[in-house]
């Protein structure tokens, strides 16, 4: 039995437009801030598709401590992956927009415990997520 139509990820974090901004050019989905402007502290924040079908979204909290990835006292929770086809010239990208690269790389190189080849960031947030190479 399916309920729901569509699903997709919120995250929390301190800034939410700042880190739509960041996931928004990764993705190229559209910003859609129910009729705020961004440069207005907005609370929830989502990114959608040329459907117009939420993707991803943000949720400003009061407090909000980031993820102490892979080891600490504030666990991850969730991280997203994005699939790319050329992994070097992403992370130039990424790292352009803001994304910090994470010291602990489990999949690069490419090794027994992972078939394919990864790399891990933090997104300005703290949050960790991986860019996957897809050919």
């Amino acid at each position: 039995m399916k309920l729901a139509d569509h699903f997709y990820v919120a995250l929390d974090c301190q800034n939410a437009v700042e880190l739509a901004q960041f996931y928004a050019q990764i993705t190229g989905l559209r910003i859609e801030t129910f009729g705020a402007s961004l440069d207005e502290k907005i609370g929830w924040i989502e990114l959608r598709d040329e459907q117009d079908i939420p993707k991803l979204a943000f949720q400003e909290i009061e407090n909000y401590v980031a993820p102490t990835w892979p080891t600490g006292n504030v666990p991850q929770q969730a991280h997203l992956d994005f699939a790319v086809k050329d992994l070097l010239k992403s992370e130039a990208e990424v790292l352009k927009l803001g994304a910090t690269k994470t010291q602990f790389q489990p999949g690069t190189p490419k090794n027994d415990n992972y078939s394919t080849e990864f790399i891990v960031y933090l997104d300005p947030a703290g949050h960790p997520f991986c860019l996957i190479q897809r050919d």
